[in-house]
Parts: C-alpha cells; sequence; structure tokens
C-alpha cells in the first residue's frame, strides 16, 4: 500500500507551507500528491507550481469538479499539466453537489451519473487523439447545435499531443450507484469516508462495474485510493475531540440539508440516528453541541488512530480491504518525520 497527501483547497487566505509539504513528502518516499478545490482556490495551479520542485511524486486532483469546466477544458489542464510533469499527472474527477453546482457554477446538477460517463469519455477522446472530438450530448453536445448556436462550430482535435493517452482518470464517489461506474470507466477510485468495516459492501459495487462490457479495468489494475486521518498519538481522545468538529460540518452542514451525500454515507454506515441528531443541531446553530454528538465510533470506523504500533496494524486492516493508497493530510515536516517507520515497513 502506498501514501498520498492531500493537501486539499485553500482556506481563507493560501497555506503557508504547503510547498514544503511536498518535497517532504517526495523525500519520504510519498507516492503522490494531491489538491482539492471547491468553492475558493482551484486544484490545477497548485500542482503546477508545486510539481516543479519535485520529480517523482505524481500529481493528482481530488477532486477537479466537473461543473468548473467543460470537459475540453479539463482535458487541456490536464494533458498541458502531464507535460509540465513528464508523466505524473492524476486527474481526478468529482460532480460535487447540488449546492456548489447550481449556486457557484450556475449549472444544473441533473443526472450526475450520466454526465459523469459523458464527461470522461470526451476527456478521453482528446487524451487519444485518435479523431476530431464529438459528442451527441445531452450534457456536453459536440459541435454545438443548439439554442444561440451559429452553426460554425466544427469538430477539432487539440493542437497539442497529449503525453499519455491512458492518463489515469479517477473519480471520487459516495453512493453504490456511482462507485460501480467508476469500476467500469476509471482507473481508480478516491474513496472519502471508507471503511474497512464494509469492504464487502463497497467491492460488490465494484465487482458490478467491473463485470459491465467494456469496462475498462479489472480489479488486479484498479486503485482504490482512500481519504483518511491517520494520527500518531497516545492521547486518542484529544484526537477524537480535535476531529469532532469536522465531522459535525460535513455530516450536518454540507451540501444542502435535503441533500448531503457526506451524510448519506454514514447512514449506510449505521449511523443515521446520530446523522439526524447532528444535521440538527447543526443547522439549528448549536454547532458545539453538533459536535458532541459526533460518536466516537463514528470517527474511528473512518480514521487511523493510535500509538505507532496500533496504526501499523490498522494500516494492514485497510490494506487487506482492498486500499492501494491512503490519502492522508500532514500538518507539519516534523509529521513526516514520525510517520516514515510506517511508510517504510
Amino acid at each position: 500500500m502506498r501514501f498520498g497527501l492531500q493537501l486539499g483547497y485553500w482556506g481563507a487566505q493560501p497555506p503557508a507551507n504547503h510547498r514544503e509539504l511536498v518535497l517532504a513528502a517526495e523525500e519520504s518516499g510519498f507516492d503522490a500528491v494531491f489538491t482539492a478545490e471547491s468553492w475558493g482556490s482551484d486544484a490545477f495551479t497548485p500542482l503546477a507550481w508545486y510539481g516543479s520542485d519535485t520529480s517523482r511524486v505524481r500529481l493528482g486532483t481530488s477532486v477537479v469538479q466537473l461543473s468548473a469546466r467543460t470537459p475540453t477544458a479539463t482535458a487541456m489542464a490536464a494533458l498541458t499539466l502531464d507535460h509540465l510533469s513528464g508523466g505524473r499527472h492524476i486527474l481526478g474527477l468529482g460532480v460535487s453537489g447540488p449546492q456548489v453546482v447550481e449556486g457557484w457554477y450556475g449549472a444544473p446538477f441533473a443526472k450526475p451519473l450520466a454526465r459523469t460517463r459523458e464527461y470522461v469519455s470526451i476527456v478521453r477522446q482528446v487524451l487519444a487523439r485518435e479523431a476530431k472530438v464529438t459528442s451527441p450530448g445531452p450534457a456536453y453536445p459536440l459541435p454545438y447545435n443548439g439554442s444561440g448556436a451559429t452553426g460554425l462550430g466544427k469538430p477539432l482535435k487539440p493542437i497539442t499531443h497529449p503525453l499519455r493517452a491512458d492518463l489515469p482518470i479517477w473519480l471520487g464517489a459516495e453512493g453504490p450507484k456511482n462507485v460501480a461506474l467508476t469500476a467500469e470507466i476509471a482507473d481508480g477510485w478516491l474513496a472519502i469516508y471508507y471503511t474497512p468495516r464494509l469492504a464487502d459492501m463497497y467491492n460488490e459495487w465494484l465487482d458490478e462495474g467491473f463485470a459491465r462490457p467494456g469496462a475498462r479495468r479489472t480489479r488486479a489494475d484498479f486503485e482504490i485510493a482512500a481519504t483518511a486521518q491517520v494520527i500518531l498519538t497516545d492521547d486518542r481522545k484529544a484526537a477524537l475531540d480535535a476531529i469532532r468538529p469536522y465531522s459535525a460540518l460535513y455530516i450536518g452542514g454540507m451540501g444542502a440539508e435535503e441533500l448531503n451525500f457526506h451524510a448519506e454515507v454514514y447512514r449506510r454506515m449505521g449511523y443515521g440516528d446520530a446523522v439526524d441528531e447532528i444535521t440538527r443541531l447543526f443547522r439549528s446553530g448549536r454547532k458545539d453541541e453538533a459536535a458532541a454528538a459526533v460518536p466516537d465510533e463514528l470517527i474511528l470506523d473512518t480514521t487511523i488512530i493510535g500509538n505507532e504500533d496500533e496504526v501499523r496494524e490498522q494500516l494492514k486492516v485497510w490494506e487487506q480491504a482492498g486500499v492501494t493508497m491512503m490519502l492522508i493530510g500532514v500538518r507539519d515536516v516534523a509529521q513526516f518525520e514520525r510517520l516514515r517507520p510506517l511508510i517504510e515497513s
């Protein structure tokens, strides 16, 4: 099992130490570095900046939001970054949610599965550069001949020859249908809130996708990258208390109350009553109480917390469940030194 550094997206200001974290990740033997985007910083620009200082680590997006760019614009960014990095780019894509898609990008959130399939197909056409890129739509028709069209549009090939036609595309997916689609059309799954306890359920979803006609990969060459907190500590309670407010935010405050994909993930884990209570408290402005309502077990299902021996044993559990890469957040360079024995073992 390999390790990836999850840098995420920026807060109110650019992080001051991400460059040194990236350099430390490469020096410490991490396989990849990932950036994200929400409705502030974008995912591609930091990778290009940090990638110029590195020579080995792969550079991934976790994730680029589909509605932020047309498929061809995303393919242009991906092929450009892949050239600049010498073939180290991983294109991670995700649909986001209706609150962001309709509220920030001004686009409809309808039919996310169909849009994902169409989007990935167009990106792959660009990267293959075997023919002029076309698509019947309906989400991304190429050439566009709909309302307001001049009728002058024509199919095009990318001017720049992509470095790799098989540039890996990973999908961020949470629900059963989306995970099955990921196994069918993608090269890897970016799993958030993964728990080894439900590995059999995830494998059923994945196997459905692998079994579909024309599936791109098999389990043998498919990557599962799970984002998780890995915390080395002798004070488990303090670590749990530090995580609780973030869990409450994603469970109770992210997305719309009527449609929060993160909350649904925890419902599938069996925490429906806790999710309802956290959501009720968070949405009523009682954020501290919402954090306090997050059960220890809910956090421990999707994180690894303990001393070195305990963390090493848990990492084995995740690997045996099928995870090929752990995507972890690291706050300072000193943490790499604490993690090094686990990475090298």
